[in-house]
């Protein structure tokens, strides 16, 4: 079982905490308020949401949050984050389950199996990264019962993207998932510099054009940290159209030093 690395920092460590910080998301000012009961009739295939500590991101993730849990229960939640921590030159899987303060979050041993065979799986390099971790307490909190597919992405270049999202499409097919692009927008700017940037990036996430948000980070030296995870859900939701829920940074939920701001966005890709 793969132990939490950041809980007492990124988000509480008891579960009570937790769950009333997870609230505390959903229904802050800057997210859209607590889920609503559940349609059943799934529609959305991807997603895109922050990884930063709860009192940072928290209210932004909430959106994406809100939205997955009102569209109903997928067979998996295919989580993919980048490796901060330089472990992998590629993507690597975890078949491990995740455990946090509110328990076991087991995985989805088939499409684990099937992806294991197409990308290496390799639990110990998951052991210190964050961005899968931190979307895991929101996905147990609308889905007690949630499977999930943890991935890290070391290479985010649009050819490494474009393999690693063949090879989750060949390991999930047959299965109803949900692939979930953990990512922060920038880091340590300006506010003015942040939103600009992030308007340029959620233009092309608007238009879904994967290969344009690789080459609009890379193009202008965006500080994005998971422009490929959002790439590869993107590609994972071909034929989707994208509903960007909303941006805030680290100055509108702290109210932190404006010149060196975190940038947060959350995204939905739907069956239109």
């Amino acid at each position: 079982m793969r132990r939490p690395a950041v809980a007492g920092r990124f988000y509480p460590f008891s579960e009570r905490d937790l769950i009333d910080t997870i609230e505390w998301c959903f229904s802050h000012p800057l997210a859209s308020g607590m889920p609503s009961v559940s349609t059943g009739d799934r529609r959305i295939r991807g997603a895109m949401v922050p990884h930063a500590g709860y009192v940072c991101s928290g209210p932004v993730a909430a959106r994406t949050f809100k939205r997955i849990a009102e569209d109903g229960r997928p067979d998996a939640y295919v989580i993919v984050g980048p490796d901060h921590y330089g472990v992998c030159s590629g993507s690597i899987l975890c078949s491990d389950s995740y455990l946090t303060p509110l328990g076991e979050c087991r995985t989805h041993e088939g499409i684990c199996s099937n992806l294991s065979e197409l990308i290496p799986d390799s639990p110990r390099l998951h052991t210190y990264e964050h961005s899968v971790e931190v979307e895991v307490p929101f996905i147990q909190y609308i889905d007690p019962e949630a499977r999930i597919v943890p991935i890290i992405m070391g290479d985010q270049s649009f050819s490494a993207v474009r393999s690693l999202s063949e090879s989750i499409m060949e390991a999930c097919r047959g299965y109803d998932v949900v692939v979930i692009a953990s990512t922060d927008m920038s880091h340590y700017v300006p506010n003015s510099v942040a939103r600009s940037q992030a308007d340029m990036v959620l233009e092309r996430v608007g238009d879904m054009d994967a290969e344009g948000v690789v080459s609009v980070v890379r193009r202008n030296r965006i500080t994005m940290c998971g422009y490929g995870p959002t790439a590869v859900a993107m590609m994972c939701s071909d034929g989707c159209k994208a509903d960007i829920l909303g941006y805030a940074d680290s100055y509108d939920t702290l109210g932190m030093d404006p010149d060196a701001v975190v940038g947060y966005a959350s995204a939905v890709f739907e069956e239109r």
